[in-house]
């Protein structure tokens, strides 16, 4: 029986690029929406960006732009990303559409009607020098349940606790530094303790999440109410403004998951699809696919808001973990933190979506991409086992065709099909990891059957033509059904086998039968092996790029470790007070393609005043995180003309000894553009 599919992904923020870490989510979600299609099943594959809150609107006014031409940048920027990683999607909306307004608005109604809404003045931290509340993610501190450091105001990534910002210890700003305020605001609320019955049977019927997952969220049922959900944000904000509520907005995580039902309208007016049967409907099922630090908004508040509008629930949540490289959270200072365009202008999007589909299991643990083993597995995988089979075997046959019975091969191809229900359990489960090694075993068998026959050794004996016809026939047919079962994950590689052999790949249970007296193409080169020098390229233009150093903190405890540059020669108190030296905000920062060091960078120092300036830290950090920071300048040095335009200062960096280390130099809390430093 055909199934009805909608699937979706967790909506990018449209206030930077797709990085590496992104990419496990997407790419896993392609694949599982390609295998269901491949099977024969109908599957939609929605997203959108998530374009509103204060990062956005602090963006825009800081590079005096208007929100709508931020998020139409990044929207341009996605595309191109997912596109060039292979990522299809059936429709890839914006949450900042009138489609998505509309459902917020009908959501919203619902829950009052239902008597979910409730008001309350709620102390927020507020920023006194970027004047403006606090989103969760624009407040650091330690955490109150572990205490760990450096953990954001909504979620501690380190023992998975949910918590209010207010609640953090020692918070500070990351917009500006400043140590935030308390201040009071009326703020709106869904009870979600209303649902608490219906909460607690969803999330423990083993039909919607994966039991360690249902696990987690059974301590939140016991004993205790679950905590209402503010939904509101005070003016300023950029979002959708509440009906009846002037002056009040719609918070980001409200808007933010209706974008898939948003996306889907959008798409169903595009297409004339009837909207109801894929959100109304039992027939249709609801896959979605997020991190695990997003477990919380998915399992509890969303699921209150679908069954208080009528929408359909979930069929199942899948949840994965977050990426760690060399074992260790992604890092700018190593050049692990690594974009998706980096990564596209060094190696080929095909070696991620494999090496990623190899770790990722049906478990939200996390997955570790080690860059030797990358390089290994593709190498041995990809081009030593499965591409090999075509590149030894087709040039044989080149410009004639496969054998017109199907030889004996000693069982290869029936065990291969005998597989089908095996890897197509695996895959709909999400554990490609071991789709993957059911794939590579049947690649195993087939190599073994080339090495034994040695169809390079019969093309010597012209009167073994029809023996080395059979030989690579099998090889080729092996080939092709491997590539079938591989096609979710590699795409362009099964579009390569069709060309080879002049038959499209259509459906999962072409695995069943080989192809007989079909033409064999020219073989074409479809994937070379990884060169590591391609890789180290990507992790240092990562570093010189993207990177940011790390904090000086790390070694405020062992001052010792770090030989200091000795003091240069003095001077007089004359030569000194020459130096004006101002607090400037960055307002803009560019990375110069050309340049090796230099970043341009847009400062304010105070009121309308500007200046380029041309500096070089490169290496230490990337652009869009300077934008807001305060730097210290020395404002009346004579400006110079440079290659790549006229610098008209300098910013004031440490760095130095043993260490690559490059920190530019800020001034201390309360801080504002043109103060002078004495």
């Amino acid at each position: 029986m055909t199934r009805r599919l909608l699937v979706t992904s967790a909506l990018p923020y449209a206030n930077g690029p797709i990085h590496l870490g992104h990419l496990v989510e997407y790419i896993q979600t392609d694949i599982w929406a390609r295998f269901q299609r491949l099977r024969g099943n109908r599957c939609i594959y929605i997203c959108a960006d998530d374009t509103h809150g204060t990062a956005i609107m602090i963006r825009a006014r800081l590079e005096r732009t208007s929100e709508l031409d931020i998020i139409a940048q990044m929207a341009a920027a996605h595309g191109r990303d997912f596109a060039d990683f292979g990522i299809a999607f059936d429709h890839y909306g914006s949450t900042h559409s009138e489609h998505n307004r509309a459902v917020c608005n009908e959501i919203w109604a619902a829950l009052k009607a239902e008597g979910a809404v409730e008001r309350r003045n709620v102390e927020q931290l507020y920023d006194p020098q970027a004047q403006t509340f606090l989103a969760d993610r624009f407040v650091i501190g330690e955490c109150p349940k572990c205490g760990s450091p450096n953990q954001y105001g909504d979620s501690c990534d380190k023992c998975g606790a949910t918590y209010s910002p207010t609640d953090l210890k020692n918070p500070k700003s990351t917009l500006s530094g400043a140590v935030p305020e308390l201040r009071s605001a009326e703020h709106l609320f869904i009870n979600v303790e209303k649902q608490h019955d219906f909460l607690d049977a969803w999330t423990q019927s083993g039909e919607h999440l994966e039991p360690s997952i249902a696990n987690y969220l059974k301590g939140y049922f016991l004993g205790q109410p679950l905590r209402d959900w503010d939904i509101s944000r005070p003016a300023p904000y950029f979002g959708f403004e509440i009906p009846d509520e002037p002056g009040q907005f719609f918070y980001v995580w409200f808007d933010a998951p209706i974008g898939y039902i948003g996306s889907t309208r959008e798409w169903c007016q595009i297409t004339g699809e009837d909207f109801d049967s894929w959100w109304r409907s039992s027939e249709t099922e609801v896959h979605h696919f997020i991190g695990k630090d997003i477990t919380y908004f998915h399992t509890l508040f969303w699921p209150a808001m679908l069954r208080a509008a009528k929408f359909s629930l979930p069929s199942k949540v899948h949840i994965h973990g977050f990426l760690t490289v060399e074992g260790e959270k992604m890092s700018k200072s190593k050049g692990t933190f690594v974009m998706a365009r980096t990564y596209l202008d060094h190696l080929d999007p095909a070696y991620l979506r494999y090496y990623y589909a190899s770790k990722l299991g049906s478990r939200p643990e996390d997955l570790d991409l080690n860059l030797d083993e990358f390089e290994k597995k593709v190498n041995s995988d990809l081009v030593g086992k499965v591409v090999n089979l075509a590149s030894r075997t087709a040039r044989f046959l080149q410009g004639s065709s496969l054998s017109e019975v199907y030889p004996n091969d000693g069982g290869l191809f029936a065990e291969g099909a005998n597989r089908k229900d095996e890897i197509g359990a695996a895959y709909e489960n999400c554990d490609l990891a071991r789709a993957m090694r059911l794939v590579m075993a049947l690649a195993d068998r087939a190599n073994e059957y080339v090495d034994r026959l040695a169809p390079w050794t019969i093309k010597k004996d012209p009167t073994r033509a029809s023996e080395l016809q059979d030989v690579c026939s099998v090889a080729l047919n092996l080939f092709r059904q491997i590539v079938v079962y591989l096609t979710p994950v590699l795409p362009r590689l099964a579009k390569q086998c069709e060309a080879l052999l002049s038959v499209p790949i259509c459906g999962l249970n072409e695995v069943d039968a080989p192809l007989l007296g079909v033409k064999v193409g020219a073989f074409e080169h479809m994937l070379t092996r990884v060169d590591p020098k391609k890789v180290v390229a990507m992790i240092e233009a990562s570093r010189e790029g993207e990177g940011a150093v790390t904090s000086p903190e790390a070694n405020q405890d062992d001052d010792s470790a770090l030989k200091a540059e000795p003091i240069a020669a003095t001077c007089s108190i004359d030569d000194f007070t020459k130096i004006d030296m101002r607090v400037a905000r960055i307002v803009n920062a560019e990375a110069i393609p050309e340049a090796k060091k230099l970043l341009k960078l847009t400062l304010s120092l105070g009121g309308e005043s500007r200046r380029t300036v041309f500096a070089g830290i490169k290496s230490a950090y990337e652009p869009a995180a300077l934008i807001g920071r305060l730097v210290v300048v020395v404002a009346n040095l004579a400006p110079r003309q440079m290659k790549f335009g006229l610098s008209e200062g300098m910013i004031v960096c440490a760095s130095g000894g043993d260490t690559d280390g490059i920190f530019a130099v800020a001034p201390d809390t309360g801080a504002t553009p043109g103060m002078r430093l004495r």
